[in-house]
């Protein structure tokens, strides 16, 4: 993971990703060497096999080598356990096969359907409450997107109680906060090297005033530019219930995804949320239901 600044073109084209072949990625991969390339070429000239089929014949490689290695030539980045230091709660990154995932993609699907692809970039994630799971349910949105090839960012405008930096274990001192104040000339963003296409902008140091920081002019401008160079900017945000920040940052993104969790958000709360957005102009683009 590398730490950046923001330019013009943070990164590169879609278009302009160049397909490595799997024997060159296992080699990179550091699972064969490059005799035992070699050695895995020349029986699959004589058996007329796949290069992964003669690799696993040989014992070279165990199929889920094969199966990580497929997934980084079609572009789809996951991580396998032990790798990375993330938090197990990014199931996106380390279980993309799963249930879970399965319906988070079905979820991506529909906001592209009816959000990203009528030329809406920016989406605030809000649930009325703590423990909900709106900060993982964006980090692992956030992966998703990615995932799809889309230039993406996650931007934790929670600045009361963060969780972004943990979830991806970012170290640097300075995120969201500081930028508002101008603690910093230009807007840090940590770049996951690890999943391609993936960035995000943390917290930074926890205000007094997060609600006021929020309400500037400074904050809907960064908004704006964030959304001119990125294809997606998903925006966690703290418990809407407490206080008026996920309204004022939903009011910024112009669309919010609603969390709640089976058995322990009220409706009544859920009801409040939705007056205040509604009254905001915010357009209620989902809502889902954490089990």
């Amino acid at each position: 993971m590398q730490i950046t600044h923001i330019n013009p073109n943070p990164l590169r084209a879609k278009d302009e990703r160049k397909v490595v072949n799997i024997g060159e990625l296992l080699v990179n991969m550091g699972k064969i060497d490059r005799d035992q390339l070699k050695r895995i070429l020349s029986w699959q000239q004589k058996a007329g096999l796949r290069f992964g089929e003669v690799a696993s014949k040989l014992g070279l490689v165990s199929a889920a080598d094969i199966g990580h290695a497929l997934a980084i030539q079609f572009n789809y980045h996951y991580l396998r356990s032990g790798q990375g230091s993330f938090s197990k709660a990014l199931t996106a990154a380390y279980q993309p096969f799963s249930p879970q995932v399965e319906a988070l993609r079905a979820l991506r699907s529909q906001l592209v359907l009816h959000w990203f692809n009528t030329g809406n970039r920016s989406l605030a994630v809000i649930s009325a409450n703590a423990g909900e799971g709106c900060s993982d349910l964006a980090a692992n949105l956030a992966v998703v997107f990615s995932q799809l090839g889309e230039r993406t960012l996650l931007v934790d405008a929670n600045l009361r109680e963060p969780h972004q930096h943990a979830i991806f274990n970012l170290r640097q001192p300075y995120g969201l906060s500081d930028i508002l104040i101008g603690r910093v000339d230009h807007n840090v963003i940590a770049r996951i090297t690890e999943l391609d296409g993936l960035s995000v902008l943390p917290a930074g140091t926890i205000p007094p005033n997060p609600q006021e920081l929020l309400s500037r002019k400074i904050f809907n401008d960064l908004i704006a530019r964030l959304r001119d160079q990125y294809d997606v900017v998903i925006v966690d945000t703290p418990p809407a219930s407490m206080n008026s920040d996920a309204q004022t940052v939903a009011a910024r993104c112009g669309g919010a995804l609603l969390v709640s969790r089976l058995n322990r958000t009220r409706l009544s709360d859920l009801a409040n949320i939705r007056d205040q957005l509604v009254f905001s102009d915010v357009a209620i683009v989902a809502a889902i239901v954490n089990d």
